[in-house]
């Protein structure tokens, strides 16, 4: 059986990684951005104290 050259496949692999990379990161980049969670407005004061359920 005669021994494969690895030169071309190395090629081969390494173009079809780039390729998926690629096509990863045109999907990453073309998404919606995701909304970031906002914080609850610290400077009013709460007019009810949070209790316990069963109290």
């Amino acid at each position: 059986m005669p021994q494969l050259n690895p030169s071309p496949w190395f090629l081969i692999l390494l173009l079809s990684w780039m390729t998926l990379l690629l096509i990863f990161k045109t999907k990453i980049t073309t998404s919606t951005p995701h909304s970031h969670p906002m914080l609850p407005d610290m400077t009013t004061s709460h007019t009810t104290p949070w209790n316990w359920p069963w109290t």
